[in-house]
């Protein structure tokens, strides 16, 4: 999975992609609406986490473009606005979620998995496949009662399966859900992971589809 994070401030940016990273999740950085632009042209999100002040624009106009031209991205305002007419604005103008900084990590990661779960249409972090259970909250999983250590690149693929919920990824699209979590990503890591999954999780969990890619078995 892989998130837009658009924030003007280097440091709050390092931060949360640091702290997504450790959760399995990629992380590309705006710092201002026009590069946030720029990146949803260049590939789809999961979701975005979002800034109100921007350099070059304001974050909600940036949301109302968004939502008037269809785009459906789960989106969490992360701003210093903090009053309720600022929440009331943020989430009547399209907006999933509203938090305010100072902020606490944990949180934010939470909220972000929430909406998460809620556009995959899992009304629980645990999903259960086969001998397998995956908590998408924790980034753990445990197959016949034994709990199984995965890398951070062999769950966020597994995470990016799950979120699917079914639906065939491309070996491109699980490419770019292992990019930003390292940067010597080799053209052949998604079948090499992939590999890796099925000796620890069993063969039958993942499934090629010939000419496609890769999907969760049902």
């Amino acid at each position: 999975m892989h998130i837009l994070l658009v924030e003007d401030h280097p440091l709050v940016a390092s931060g949360i992609q640091a702290g997504l990273a450790l959760h399995g999740l990629g992380c590309d950085w705006a710092a201002s609406c026009n590069a946030a632009r720029a990146h949803l042209a260049a590939r789809p999100y999961d979701a975005c986490v979002l800034d109100l002040g921007l350099p070059d624009g304001d974050g909600l106009a940036l949301l109302r473009q968004w939502r008037a031209a269809g785009q459906a991205m789960p989106v969490l305002i992360l701003s210093a606005r903090t009053t309720l007419e600022d929440k009331v604005a943020g989430l009547q103008t399209g907006s999933d979620d509203y938090l305010a900084k100072p902020f606490d990590l944990p949180e934010l990661v939470a909220r972000l998995q929430a909406l998460l779960r809620r556009a995959g249409g899992r009304a629980s972090d645990r999903v259960q496949c086969g001998d397998c259970e995956i908590d998408m909250h924790e980034g753990t999983v445990w197959r016949g009662g034994q709990r199984v250590e995965l890398s951070r690149r062999e769950w966020a693929l597994l995470a990016a399966l799950v979120q699917a919920q079914g639906r065939t990824l491309s070996p491109a699209q699980l490419h770019d859900s292992l990019y930003g979590l390292d940067q010597d990503v080799e053209s052949n890591t998604v079948n090499v992971h992939v590999h890796h999954l099925r000796k620890k999780l069993g063969p039958a969990l993942i499934e090629t589809v010939r000419g496609q890619g890769f999907r969760l078995a049902a």
